[in-house]
């Protein structure tokens, strides 16, 4: 076997991906890590769920009171018998029983319509938008620009999955991606030339340092959390019961959140997590597939959020639920809807401020035959790093302060 060489690593890794040094991180890392310095009680700790595809606002909160809804959609409207009523006329898609047991504790907040000024159709441009906080989609993401902030550490914010999201890519470092069926790093030589590719030289260029510094972290973390999930995970024993369980099936999103919940519980210090669900692009069908999907991120949340109750980390945790755009009002030829403007974020946890905020956005006066933006979804960002990253907003976002209050 050819012995493995810096410059053949980069050649292989790829200059751009080593620019902001993601690091693939294993269980075993994150485990030895939750033993060795594990998160101190109280500290705050984020978790995003991204729901990729463009989520339809107007029926998961839904102004089912409102006959210009119903108008605008004849047989994609919801009845009162069909949804969860919690009040101003709107309420909670049918599926989403679990977000209603929140909403009844005052554990969840929601942020009527979110968006951004001259809003992009592109499921690429909106979400890129999204997730660097900038309305140009500059090349970080707004938690990639946090971790640029804090003390180096490949555990400080991790990806479920087997790519980083733009969303925690920096500048100069990057939050870290943990697969889901695990990650091993090599054995025998290929390994030992592995582990001399990690080691600092002061003949080092830039990229060089970038590459033995990521190979040094993945390293350092390896072999480490395994034993954490071969345990059970935190129970959900206030969830209402079904057929002897607890109500929900499972989907992606579950898994991802149950590693999430496991190594919460056991101290992984880890700020900001990230997961995702997608599917939410409803062009056709929309009653079925939507509510699938929304029952999904429901159980899986109120299932978390159960399990994040049976541990000590209860009032450490918020969770922050958004998707690149909302639908248009009309519904399409399909029985479903195309790409739109504006739409609800969720914000979820112990210390959320329940209820709604913002002005929910009229139907008797849209914007291109679109629903208007009332709340930019940079005041979200911008309340989420001051109480719960616990860092000066205008540190990530430029010149951008919250107007709302969402958070104790």
């Amino acid at each position: 076997m050819d012995t493995m060489t810096r410059r053949k690593f980069i050649q292989m890794t790829g200059a751009g991906a080593m620019a902001t040094a993601a690091h693939s991180l294993s269980i075993e890392e994150i485990a030895d890590a939750a033993i060795t310095r594990p998160l101190p009680l109280g500290t705050p700790i984020l978790v995003v769920v991204t729901l990729y595809g463009g989520n339809d606002g107007l029926n998961t909160v839904v102004p089912f009171q409102d006959p210009i809804y119903h108008s605008l959609r004849p047989q994609l409207a919801y009845a009162e018998s069909e949804v969860i009523p919690i009040g101003d006329g709107l309420a909670l898609n049918g599926a989403m029983t679990g977000f209603k047991s929140l909403w009844d504790k005052q554990q969840l907040a929601i942020i009527r319509g979110v968006g951004y000024p001259n809003p992009d159709r592109s499921h690429f441009s909106s979400m890129a938008i999204w997730q660097s906080a900038e309305l140009n989609a500059s090349k970080s993401g707004w938690l990639g620009r946090w971790v640029e902030t804090q003390q180096e550490d490949p555990l400080l914010a991790i990806s479920l999955g087997s790519v980083l999201p733009p969303l925690l890519a920096g500048n100069r470092r990057s939050g870290s991606v943990l697969p889901l069926g695990g990650f091993k790093v090599p054995g025998g030589s290929l390994a030992s030339d592995c582990a001399k590719l990690s080691i600092s030289s002061a003949e080092d260029n830039r990229l060089t340092a970038i590459a033995a510094r990521s190979m040094r972290n993945l390293f350092e973390v390896s072999g480490q959390v395994t034993p954490i999930l071969k345990e059970p995970a935190p129970p959900a024993n206030d969830l209402p019961t079904a057929v002897g369980g607890n109500a929900g099936g499972d989907s992606n999103l579950s898994a991802q959140l149950e590693i999430v919940a496991k190594l919460i519980a056991a101290g992984s210090p880890t700020k900001v997590w990230s997961v995702s669900l997608g599917g939410f692009d409803t062009h056709a069908d929309e009653h079925t597939a939507q509510s699938r999907l929304l029952g999904a991120l429901s159980q899986s949340i109120s299932k978390f959020m159960s399990q994040m109750r049976a541990t000590n980390r209860s009032k450490d945790v918020t969770v922050l639920v958004y998707s690149e755009f909302g639908r248009r009002v009309r519904a399409n030829a399909s029985q479903g809807t195309d790409h739109g403007t504006s739409g609800p974020v969720f914000l979820l946890g112990e210390r959320v401020i329940g209820g709604f905020h913002g002005d929910q956005p009229s139907l008797n006066d849209l914007e291109d035959d679109d629903l208007a933006t009332t709340t930019d979804f940079r005041d979200i960002y911008a309340e989420v790093l001051g109480k719960v990253l616990l860092t000066d907003g205008e540190q990530v976002l430029t010149k951008w302060k919250s107007k709302l209050d969402l958070i104790n």
